[in-house]
């Protein structure tokens, strides 16, 4: 990528950020005469921005996820703190997010130090420009997924607990167990010397090429449904989250990416050939 390119995705994330803000605004609580809301996509940004210092400094994405489920995190406390009303929904929204960014901030962040780094910057971190839209994305990605959530714990009328609320959190609860199963079973399968030139086609893996994933989706469509009444105007366009979430895990990075490397890696093998034959993309289905 040209640094022209890298710039223009710059300035591309910071248009994205503000509309958020802007949407997400309509209705929501004020601090310091600035809507809470539009102060939580700050905070995002900010955070990135301070890290990306060191980073750059040091030519490393070591903490590159850590960094990002800590913006999660950041966001959320930045819009119960501020907000003028600390709802039912506003704290189960809050947890839930916090609990799946501490989670999955270790998992990859162990995963890229058992590693010794993450391949995808290998081409990344020398180039100033690239590297930070690259963490300016990364405040994209915070603040567009956690959109929904976080514009119902800033809103002027949270509600109370409701049928969305305990549908919401049950799906979460469902999205949140078929991650974190399937990263395990990944995990102990790639343990194992003898599985070092194999694919995984075992556990939930037998459902679905990439479960985890599936997971991921399905539990930010908990958080959107969680969040819904305590939207109001303009707000509903944060609702894109879940459909943002299904196009860069399918379209942008994730599954495009990893279908393509075990199609160079496996594409030859007639196991591979049949499991992927057998096995859908995305969403699970009893094996045949």
């Amino acid at each position: 990528m040209t640094s022209a390119n890298s710039w223009a995705g710059f300035l591309a994330a910071i248009l994205a950020g503000a509309l958020l803000a802007y949407f997400g605004s309509d209705g929501v609580s004020l601090a310091f005469g600035v809507p809470v809301f539009a102060l939580c996509v700050i905070t995002a940004f900010v955070i990135q921005w301070v890290a990306f210092v060191p980073a750059w400094f040091l030519r490393t994405e070591r903490f590159f996820d850590l960094v990002g489920s800590a913006t999660f995190i950041g966001t959320a406390c930045v819009a119960l703190i501020l907000s003028s009303e600390l709802s039912n929904r506003s704290i189960v929204i809050g947890t839930l997010v916090a609990i799946w960014a501490v989670r999955l901030g270790t998992f990859l962040t162990l995963r890229v130090r058992r590693e010794g780094g993450d391949r995808r910057f290998n081409t990344i971190r020398n180039s100033f420009a690239t590297f930070l839209m690259t963490w300016t994305l990364q405040a994209v990605w915070v603040t567009v997924t956690f959109g929904p959530g976080l514009a119902a714990m800033v809103s002027d009328e949270p509600g109370s607990i409701d049928g969305f609320l305990i549908a919401g959190t049950l799906i979460w609860i469902m999205g949140f167990s078929i991650e974190v199963s399937a990263d395990n079973q990944k995990r102990r399968f790639r343990q194992s010397p003898t599985n070092a030139s194999r694919f995984i086609e075992s556990g939930l893996w037998r459902w679905s090429r990439h479960p985890n994933y599936f997971g991921e989706i399905l539990l930010w469509s908990g958080i959107a449904i969680c969040a819904f009444p305590a939207l109001q105007g303009w707000q509903y366009v944060t609702l894109i989250s879940p459909v943002f979430v299904w196009l860069l895990l399918t379209k942008i990075s994730g599954i495009r990416m990893l279908e393509a490397s075990a199609q160079k890696r496996w594409g030859d093998d007639p196991e591979y050939i049949r499991y992927v034959s057998n096995t859908p993309m995305l969403v699970p289905k009893p094996p045949r």
